[in-house]
């Protein structure tokens, strides 16, 4: 129905209002009422047709949580948005760091230091790459950059290029991993090939500037009150997923609305 020949009768629909008789004519008697056409009461034609002029809400967005020193993160990153996007939602991504949530506050040693589950942890990453064909010129057993130079730099572009955050993830991601650089500093990180409309001087200032440093300590502090220790984790309506290999339960979840 067009909106403009639904006017009129949406509005009588709505007040119930009789149309006016012309100054000095006599009222003429009310004859039977019309049945709605298939017997429909008026209420069932206006809520459907107000159903059908009302928006959907728009679902909620994945909330990706992720570490630029995580393999797994890295390998969640290449694969969220295109799951997301099947089921028509966007992607909010959160920078966290592994060393706050679990050396400090779970108290734990770092994955790969851990007897036995460190070896498993390197012989499944090798196991992922070759599965879906990725390579990277970083080995788990390298030494790992300090990840507060990229984490500044991502939530300083959320702040002030809010599209370009997830572009920027990205680059920053297939840096350190794809191609082995260290990005411990914030020269590195703005060394790195940016997503186009960021500028590298910008960006350095931005990374070595006080608000980055407290908008990454918000955040941080922000992932821990949801209860978020691990990347990659993916939070679907308020469900956390941890791990990439529970990607294909998020997946699933989507699919059924849950269970």
């Amino acid at each position: 129905m067009q909106l403009a020949a639904a006017a009129p009768r949406l509005f009588f629909l709505m007040t119930g209002a009789q149309q006016l008789e012309p100054a000095g004519m006599a009222k003429r008697p009310a004859g039977p009422r019309r049945a709605s056409p298939a017997g429909a009461e008026p209420t069932t034609a206006l809520s459907a047709t107000l159903g059908a002029m009302t928006p959907s809400p728009t679902p909620a967005p994945l909330h990706f949580y992720f570490d630029f020193i995580s393999p797994f993160g890295y390998f969640a990153s290449l694969r969220i948005e295109p799951l997301a996007a099947r089921h028509g939602r966007t992607v909010e991504w959160h920078a966290m760091l592994l060393g706050v949530s679990v050396l400090k506050v779970m108290g734990l040693k770092p994955l790969l230091d851990t007897p036995l589950k460190g070896d498993y942890i390197r012989r499944d990453a090798r196991r992922y790459m070759r599965r879906h064909g990725l390579e990277v010129k970083r080995d788990l057993d390298d030494a790992v950059m300090d990840p507060r130079a990229a984490g500044r730099a991502f939530y300083w572009v959320k702040q002030h290029h809010p599209a370009l955050a997830a572009p920027l993830a990205h680059a920053i991601y297939h840096a350190y991993w794809a191609q082995g650089r260290d990005l411990s500093t914030a020269e590195a990180v703005a060394a790195i090939a940016l997503p186009e409309g960021l500028d590298a001087q910008r960006l350095r200032e931005g990374i070595e500037s006080e608000e980055a440093r407290q908008l990454l300590r918000s955040a941080v502090e922000a992932s821990l009150q949801a209860g978020i220790f691990g990347s990659p984790t993916v939070v679907v309506d308020g469900e956390p997923f941890w791990g990439v290999e529970n990607l294909g339960l998020v997946e699933q979840w989507l699919d059924s609305g849950g269970w």
